[in-house]
């Protein structure tokens, strides 16, 4: 039967062996001896934020309590895990270089074996070998897989990692929101700032012009002004009267004299209200000017605190979320390498190798003759 076997290979020619033979030997000693068993945990969770709307599948299960799918959040937890960042902080304390490095590991499959590359760069792309993060954009969830040596490994590297996602996540958020809020308050001590100067600017010009609203005391003394003159006018009435009738009375000079006091107070009461620098007229100005600036920064301080409720409403509606929604498992057996199906799969490639070679040949062959 072994004569037969090598017969028969012999007849299929050295191109057989090399495309065929020998890597399926190769194959079948590699995952028989040398491949170390390899575990897989793995772990899921979505982002979510209260300021989203959520559609369809678990997305409209996640809104019946109150929050929707979060979505630049997941892109950036997608991006740092597989981040040097992560690797640096994972390997803080030469844990994880120390998880593949270890001795019940292969040569072929452990960290730098011969201690020749032992670099940071070559540790990171070793990382992105073992670490895998996946987002299924269709539920929103994301997938994170972790292949170790160990179990316990596996599942330790898992937990970890979502941990420093979940902190990611927090920090981004709490930086959104303060940077937010922040700028609305500093938009009300502004405003603040602006209302408190444009009231003591009012308030000093009252007391030096010694007016609190020219308007209104103007209307105050107009009114005065016009009973002045409707007692002058019933004066003079009276005047004329005597003079008519009794020019000797003397009431006349008593109504004379009354006459001349009623034309000075009216004159003296206009003066108040216009043609004098102190007049309410005068102060008007610059009393309008200042009132308008005042009412100005009053309502600016109304908007700036209604934009700072705004703001924190919009802060606490901006909270992004890490919800698991299957913890990292610890593997009870290993999942990888798939022996057998590696060795079929070198077998069936080394045999579509040696047809594609055969044929070639054969056609080098027929162009020779």
């Amino acid at each position: 039967m072994l004569n037969f076997i090598i017969a028969k290979i012999r007849s299929l020619g050295l191109i057989f062996v090399v495309t065929v033979l020998a890597p399926t030997l190769a194959a079948s000693v590699y995952f028989g001896l040398f491949a170390s068993d390899v575990y897989i945990s793995e772990s899921k969770f979505v982002i979510r934020s209260p300021d989203k709307s959520a559609r369809g599948g678990l997305g409209l299960l996640i809104s019946t309590v109150g929050f929707s799918r979060a979505g630049d959040e997941v892109y950036v937890i997608d991006d740092y895990v597989v981040s040097r960042d992560a690797l640096a902080q994972l390997n803080k304390s030469d844990q994880f270089r120390k998880a593949y490095q270890r001795d019940e590991a292969s040569i072929f499959d452990r960290f730098d074996p011969l201690g020749i590359s032992g670099t940071f760069e070559d540790l990171f792309e070793y990382y992105q070998k073992r670490v895998n993060i996946a987002h299924d954009s269709a539920t929103s969830i994301t997938t994170l897989t972790v292949r170790a040596f160990d179990a316990k490994d596996a599942q330790q590297i898992n937990e970890q990692l979502l941990q420093m996602a979940e902190g990611t996540v927090n920090r981004l958020s709490q930086r959104g929101r303060q940077d937010l809020v922040a700028f609305a308050e500093r938009e009300v001590d502004n405003a603040k700032a602006a209302a408190s100067r444009s009231a003591i600017a009012l308030a000093r010009y009252r007391n030096q012009a010694g007016v609190i609203d020219p308007e209104r005391q103007a209307a105050v003394q107009l009114q005065m002004v016009s009973k002045l003159q409707d007692e002058l006018i019933a004066n003079r009435a009276q005047l004329r009267e005597l003079k008519a009738l009794a020019p000797r009375n003397p009431q006349i000079a008593n109504l004379e004299t009354r006459v001349r006091g009623l034309e000075g107070d009216i004159d003296a009461e206009l003066g108040k209200v216009a043609g004098d620098r102190r007049s309410l007229a005068a102060t008007a100005v610059e009393f309008q000017r200042l009132n308008i600036d005042n009412q100005f920064a009053e309502k600016q301080l109304a908007s700036a605190m209604a934009s700072l409720e705004d703001a924190r409403n919009e802060a606490a509606r901006k909270q992004a979320y890490v919800e698991r929604v299957a913890q990292p498992n610890l593997p009870d057996k290993a999942i990888e390498p798939r022996r057998l199906r590696g060795i079929l799969a070198t077998l069936l490639l080394g045999l579509v190798a040696w047809g594609v070679v055969t044929m070639l040949l054969a056609g080098v062959r027929e162009h020779q003759d």
